[in-house]
């Protein structure tokens, strides 16, 4: 054998045992690669159905079964305030005698038509004014003084006074009618009874009072 003949043998294998060692990598690899995987015991949740929302306060005003007056008349429910002049608390009898036999009573009910309860509910009552009732008028000055107001919830009254003497309420109803709460879909009724002192003359013919009240419900 010739001195070239070794050489080539050494170079063949030199170059043969790279090639073994990267072909058996690959097996490894391959070898990994076909190896099944054992998960880890795992438990999971997915929540799907996360909300949340604003609930509604509406005031009603009714009489009977009509409703007259709703606090979104006014513009909708952001503002959530009307102003009306549907139901007369006071009865609207321009032609009222003195004493019982003259007093005028008015029914309403004030409802929760909203998705949440009014945790406070008041009555305020606003100034009251005179003035003249037709062409013929006594000169009297303090017929607010003679006007006699009753308010009632049921068997509960929840003002008893002159007229001139309910423009300085805010009545608290939820507290006077022991409650705590006015809930949503319910109704609460009021009674007006309106009565002209027995001992107003006749320099209180042909005069008038007007006053204005304010129902409040809030959350």
């Amino acid at each position: 054998m010739s001195k070239n003949s070794g050489g080539d043998a050494r170079r063949s294998r030199r170059v043969a045992i790279p090639a073994l060692i990267a072909g058996g990598a690959s097996a490894l690899v391959l070898a990994f690669s076909m190896t099944p995987t054992f998960a880890a015991l795992t438990a999971a949740i997915q929540n799907t159905v996360n909300t949340a929302g604003s609930g509604t306060l509406v005031m009603e005003e009714t009489t009977g079964s009509t409703i007259t007056c709703t606090s979104t008349d006014g513009g909708g429910v952001s503002s959530n305030s009307a102003t009306c002049a549907t139901i007369n608390k006071y009865g609207g009898n321009l032609a009222m005698a003195p004493g019982a036999a003259g007093a005028v009573t008015t029914t309403i009910q004030i409802r929760n038509a909203g998705t949440v309860a009014a945790s406070a509910f008041t009555l305020t009552g606003g100034a009251c004014t005179q003035s003249t009732n037709g062409t013929v008028n006594g000169t009297a000055t303090d017929l607010c003084t003679k006007y006699n107001i009753v308010v009632r919830s049921g068997p509960t009254t929840i003002y008893s006074g002159t007229a001139a003497g309910f423009a300085s309420q805010n009545l608290n109803v939820l507290t006077l009618l022991g409650t705590s709460s006015v809930a949503a879909g319910s109704t609460v009724p009021f009674t007006f009874t309106v009565t002209l002192d027995s001992s107003v003359g006749n320099t209180y013919q042909g005069l008038k009072i007007t006053q204005p009240m304010t129902w409040n419900f809030q959350a």
